[in-house]
């Protein structure tokens, strides 16, 4: 389990729920149920940071708790 903030909310557009990290742009899963979107997530952060260090990219140390939430 990653240390990254996730935001889970319901989507109607979806119609599911998305799990978002406002610390790695771009890194979000959905899901029909939030443990779904947390485990989704999870993933795609794993990918996002194997991404971003394959081309060379900063990755972001997890702050945790967002400032201006």
């Amino acid at each position: 389990m990653s240390k990254y903030e996730v935001i889970i909310y319901w989507s109607d557009e979806d119609n599911a729920f998305i799990a978002e990290v406002p610390e790695l742009p771009g890194c979000a899963a959905d899901g029909p149920t939030k443990e779904a979107a947390l485990k989704n997530v999870e993933t795609v952060i794993e990918e996002w940071i194997e991404t971003a260090k394959a081309l060379g990219r900063p990755i972001p140390q997890p702050k945790g708790r967002l400032l201006f939430a």
